[in-house]
């Protein structure tokens, strides 16, 4: 039932915004959402299972993301730059990544465990969402490698690899620093433009 699960998602992403996480319930997402709170539950099981379906949707879209900020340049900077623009700004606008980003919970927010949690839910995406949850440092390492991939791909320069991830380890930190501690003017794009300037990137 992949439009009930997301117009659920999209219900549990509106409440949230409105109040805490705590005060969420589950029979006013289902009805927002406009189905049955069984259907809710068949789908995630719980009100814990919900909360992990969420994070991992913002998660994936926050990558997701990632990998679309990453194809919008040629030059390997411009596409670190830009992967850094898009951390700092989803992060600005989206609570739930700017948690998962920084390992900061606030009260408001659910605070699902990042290890896995036993399941025997018989919906996939459900089980895919009750495995283990990306913690900041699981972050770093996903879109570093994403971005290594990319940089030093097919028709790309040879560049030396280690360096490379370095560069892009970089890029990734900077902005992660950045929606922790808001930079002035010029933000996230001119502090990484800057780092970057000196780094070996290709």
């Amino acid at each position: 039932m992949p439009a009930a699960r997301e117009s659920l998602l999209d219900a549990a992403y509106t409440a949230l915004a409105r109040r805490p996480w705590s005060a969420v319930r589950m029979v006013d997402v289902a009805a927002a959402a406009g189905v049955s709170r069984q259907t809710l539950y068949n789908e995630f099981g719980s009100k814990d299972g919900l909360a992990r379906a969420l994070v991992r949707r913002e998660a994936d879209g926050y990558l997701a993301g990632v990998e679309r900020a990453l194809a919008t340049h040629t030059d390997p900077r411009e596409r670190l730059t830009a992967t850094a623009e898009w951390t700092a700004a989803t992060a600005r606008e989206n609570a739930l990544v700017r948690a998962m980003l920084t390992g900061c919970w606030s009260e408001r927010l659910p605070t699902p465990t990042l290890t896995a949690v036993p399941s025997s839910s018989a919906v996939p995406a459900q089980r895919r969402a009750d495995g283990p949850l990306p913690s900041p440092g699981d972050f770093v390492a996903l879109v570093r490698d994403r971005a290594v991939a990319v940089l030093g791909g097919p028709g790309a320069a040879k560049p030396d690899t280690a360096e490379l991830a370095r560069s892009c380890e970089l890029a990734v930190r900077l902005a992660i620093s950045c929606v922790s501690a808001p930079p002035g003017e010029g933000g996230v794009t001119d502090l990484v433009r800057a780092a970057l300037h000196r780094q070996p990137v290709v």
